[in-house]
């Protein structure tokens, strides 16, 4: 062999790890066990716990192993995980997914919490304007007069309120 064709040690063993890296990951691909650990987290359980069918922890929960078992029956047969899920919705409803379709009217679950949060945060940005307008308003009006620049008729309706009401002026 030539010095011109030989491969440096160095590069097959890079050559080396990345095959066997490949292998390890194509392999992690075609177990079933993945497939059930990833459509078992897509799905909730039925026996209304709330909890992913996967992490449902009630002792002796029937739902839970019977919809597992369902679920690897579908992958025993060969069927591609919309399959799996389109029969389990079929089966139970739309409430065992664990996350709402992302088309047609579900599309509003995706929407819906940041159109409130949007609404929300616009009403305090008005609410805080408005407020702000108004203390503006009141803290110009607040400004003392002096007496001796308004009308007779004004002069005598303010001294009139102090009797009535017992105020001296701030005197």
């Amino acid at each position: 062999m030539s010095a011109a064709t030989r491969i440096p040690f160095w590069l097959k063993a890079v050559q080396v790890t990345l095959l066997a890296a490949a292998v390890c990951f194509s392999s992690g691909a075609t177990n079933s066990s993945s497939r059930v650990y990833s459509l078992d987290h897509q799905l909730m359980c039925t026996c209304g716990c709330a909890e992913l069918l996967g992490e449902c922890n009630h002792v002796g929960c029937t739902e839970s192993t019977k919809e597992l078992g369902e679920l690897r029956a579908g992958i025993a047969a060969g069927e591609s995980d919309s399959q799996i899920l389109n029969a389990f919705v079929a089966k139970y409803g739309a409430t065992v997914l664990a996350s709402p379709p992302t088309h047609g009217f579900n599309l509003v679950a995706w929407i819906a919490p940041f159109a409130v949060f949007g609404a929300a945060l616009l009403g305090t940005i008005l609410l805080i304007r408005r407020w702000a307008g108004i203390a503006g308003r009141t803290a110009k009006t607040d400004v003392p007069v002096d007496s001796a620049s308004l009308a007779p008729e004004e002069r005598e309706r303010r001294e009139r309120i102090r009797r009535d009401t017992g105020m001296n002026g701030g005197a």
